[in-house]
């Protein structure tokens, strides 16, 4: 018997990373992958979402297993390793990753799926670029022994590692390609071979409430998908907008990434002011005042509310959600400058 949502939901609890787990499970329902190849990979493009789903092998593997998958065939998830060991290589992990059969042309692609906070360099501290060409590469290299033996290199199979990035400007929704290119820079050659072995795709989607559909059909589903806004209208939205089928897993899916907002909008408030009174007594200790202890105190508070918006606008809540805990309209548009200027 299936373990209910909240049995699911107390699985979790201890592991640190469990609200990023659950974006990972939720994007490697089979409905979500069929549509992100559809709209980011060209080659499944003019696919139907029924063809790319029944592409889409079983061997889709996601970290860890924060809840039970597989409750129908619409959105079956065989969980296992996304450990890449190769000899003399060391080891990385996969957000996500599986393999697509392309229906017409029999050609199988093998998919990595990775979901990035934040692109941006201050705060990654390298450029993800080069992160994407490293998991391109190593894709590749694993490939050895595994689909090609000896020399066999024109055996290797194409390669796709799609990364979405999350928290951009209202006007950052876009998706871009990595991939080889070839040019002549003396004489003349014909036949060239195709050399779109690697790709990869970055998507940009902007985690702020509010704010205009992305004209892209996949980046305005995603934005969708991994809002604040309740599971109701999250069903209502995807069913209605975009053709999905609401199976028992996509919904327990949602439901567990809306409680765990909740959990993180109630954790962000308590540890805000704990942390806010603690840094205004440090500080007001210091100066050695009574007035400075008040200051202190003050001005600690001041920070951490502002600190405990900042952390519920980055799991999605929605203005009024933030208004309603007691925060000013003030306060939210500080906020929002400052991730504006950093991002």
């Amino acid at each position: 018997m299936a373990d209910t949502n909240l049995a699911q939901a107390v699985e979790t609890a201890n592991a640190a990373s469990s609200y990023d787990t659950n974006i990972k499970f939720l994007l490697a329902d089979k409905q979500i992958l069929a549509r992100i190849l559809k709209y980011a990979v060209s080659e499944f493009k003019d696919m139907a979402i029924g063809d790319i789903m029944a592409s889409i092998g079983e061997d889709i593997e996601i970290g860890t297993k924060p809840l039970d998958a597989g409750l129908s065939n619409l959105g079956r998830v065989n969980t296992t390793n996304t450990e890449d060991n190769v000899p003399g290589e060391g080891k990385i992990f996969y957000d996500i990753r599986f393999t697509a059969y392309h229906i017409k042309t029999e050609m199988k692609f093998l998919i990595n799926l990775e979901a990035q906070r934040s692109s941006d360099l201050a705060r990654l501290g390298y450029h993800l670029e080069n992160r994407i060409i490293f998991y391109l590469a190593r894709m590749i290299s694993a490939q050895k022994q595994t689909e090609f033996f000896h020399s066999d290199y024109d055996n290797l199979k194409k390669v796709r590692s799609i990364w979405i990035c999350l928290c951009n400007r209202e006007d950052g929704d876009s998706i871009e390609e990595i991939s080889l290119s070839r040019n002549i820079v003396f004489g003349n050659k014909e036949n060239l071979y195709d050399m779109d072995l690697m790709r990869g795709i970055i998507i940009n989607v902007r985690s702020r409430e509010n704010i205009r559909d992305s004209q892209n059909t996949l980046i305005a589903m995603l934005e969708k998908l991994l809002s604040g806004v309740s599971v109701e209208d999250k069903k209502r939205i995807l069913k209605e907008e975009f053709g999905m089928i609401m199976t028992t897993e996509l919904e327990g899916r949602m439901q567990t990434m809306c409680n765990w907002s909740e959990a993180i909008l109630e954790r962000g408030i308590e540890k805000g002011m704990e942390r806010g009174i603690e840094q205004g007594m440090e500080r007001g200790i210091e100066q050695g005042m009574e007035r400075g202890i008040e200051q202190g105190m003050e001005r600690g508070i001041e920070q951490e509310r502002l600190n405990a918006i900042e952390r519920m606008i980055r799991a999605g809540a929605t203005k009024e959600q933030i208004i309603s805990f007691g925060y000013t309209e003030k306060e939210l548009a500080e906020v929002e400058n400052a991730l504006c200027k950093n991002a």
